[in-house]
């Protein structure tokens, strides 16, 4: 039997939440959805906010933290296209558990709850979507732990940089990201990070740019952090 291809002009193409409903649901779901935009730097909604939608990322890239008393952040994850966001709130119905900042210029898709409820009641399928990334989730936080465990804060940053620089070949990854954001994913002081920022500069597996970071060997940097080079 011949498969269909995914129309290419489709909102929904490649997330994974959706893939398995026919064109027709798909499309319901666009309609229902509301294209949303955000500049970098801007808040997508932050801790204890109604949960009102699922944003669907299509451009661009977002950090996901939560927020001390003190003032200071710990970095949850980083969220690129085509992932989803704001799924916790969704099915519980309870406010936002962790805040949303823009780290990139984005395009998104924002669902209601109401039209995702329904939606899930017509397509019960999607719930094992949203099981998979609830799972991916728990799996994130649960390695974030380990390494604070067992990595120092060299290796942190190192893992923290591979994680940003994503699923590529190329022989250089430009990565727009301030020392101070990247303090508060690997969870240190920004003196610290860019005490390890230096030490990697002088061994030519990166160089800074500004607020930028070119990251020039990303082996090396995937060895220091722990991970088996792909």
């Amino acid at each position: 039997m011949e498969g269909r291809l995914p129309d290419p002009g489709d909102a929904l193409t490649g997330v994974d939440m959706f893939s398995g409903l026919d064109p027709d649901a798909r499309q319901r779901v666009i309609q229902a959805a509301v294209p949303r935009t955000y500049r970098k730097g801007q808040l997508l909604f932050v801790e204890n906010d109604p949960g009102e939608s699922l944003i669907v990322l299509k451009r661009g890239a977002v950090m996901v933290f939560r927020t001390a008393p003190t003032g200071e952040r710990a970095v949850l994850s980083v969220v690129r296209p085509p992932d989803a966001l704001g799924e916790v709130s969704l099915l519980d119905g309870a406010g936002r558990s962790a805040s949303a900042e823009a780290i990139e210029d984005c395009q998104a898709l924002a669902l209601s709850r109401h039209a995702f409820i329904e939606l899930v009641h017509a397509n019960p399928r999607i719930l094992d979507a949203v099981m998979r990334s609830l799972g991916g989730l728990i799996r994130r936080l649960t390695e974030q732990n380990a390494d604070h465990v067992f990595l120092d804060l060299p290796g942190r940053v190192a893992k923290t940089l591979v994680r940003l620089a994503g699923e590529t070949n190329a022989p250089m990854v430009t990565i727009e990201l301030n020392q101070s954001q990247l303090a508060e994913m690997a969870g240190g002081s920004r003196q610290s990070v860019n005490q390890a920022i230096g030490s990697f500069a002088s061994r030519g597996w990166l160089r800074t740019e500004g607020r930028r970071i070119v990251v020039t060997d990303l082996s090396a940097l995937r060895r220091r952090a722990g991970m088996v080079d792909r």
